[in-house]
């Protein structure tokens, strides 16, 4: 039940982050010009966590308690994961490449700024963490939830750290349409599997 509900916690946290968006540019061109990477990627990974365990702690909770809220938030989970799944798949029919961002000053607290800037005010942050991933934990047992919170950040860390750690070398392939074709087509597939099963307890 606890290795369940941590590696659901995982999948789905890691098919909101790895996708192309500005944390992953901006992380990506730290790496290439070796501009404390490996730092902004842990404030990245942390402020996830920080919003995984509010969504999980706080909206989760209060869905939770409304048995009409909780189908809403189930139907609604749903509905965005089986959106979010053909958008990746479009994606993956029509990949583009990543693009790393303008390579930014290599001063630490400049850096920092700029990575609570492309975090703080990037609304799917809020989205993919506090409002999905908090009314989706909403739908497991309040005994092991706080698995599904630390699945969902270590995903955000395993991807943070290994995209600092490793960009120099991950550039060449994440420059390629082919990789992020892959990418983007095992996302839609695990959000379709978690919208199912989201689905199955209404489905007679």
């Amino acid at each position: 039940m606890l290795a369940e509900t941590f590696l659901k916690g995982f999948l789905l946290g890691a098919g909101l982050i790895i996708a192309i968006g500005a944390q992953n540019a901006f992380i990506l061109a730290l790496g290439l010009k070796r501009q404390h990477a490996m730092k902004a990627a842990l404030v990245c990974a942390a402020s996830d966590t920080l919003l995984i365990v509010l969504g999980v702690a706080g909206l989760g909770a209060l869905i939770a308690s409304n048995p009409t809220a909780t189908t809403v938030a189930a139907v609604g989970g749903a509905a965005f994961l089986l959106g979010y799944a053909v958008l990746a798949l479009k994606r993956a029919i029509a990949p583009k490449h990543l693009e790393a961002a303008q390579a930014p000053s290599a001063k630490w607290p400049v850096i920092l700024s700029q990575t609570l800037a492309v975090t703080y005010l990037n609304p799917h942050v809020y989205l993919d963490t506090v409002v999905m991933l908090g009314a989706i934990s909403a739908q497991i047992d309040q005994t092991v939830r706080p698995w599904f919170a630390v699945g969902a950040a270590a995903a955000s860390f395993s991807w943070f750290i290994a995209l600092a750690g490793g960009a120099s070398l991950l550039a060449p392939y994440l420059a390629r349409p082919v990789t992020w074709r892959i990418i983007d087509a095992l996302t839609a597939l695990v959000m379709i599997v978690i919208a199912w099963r989201l689905l199955a307890p209404y489905v007679p």
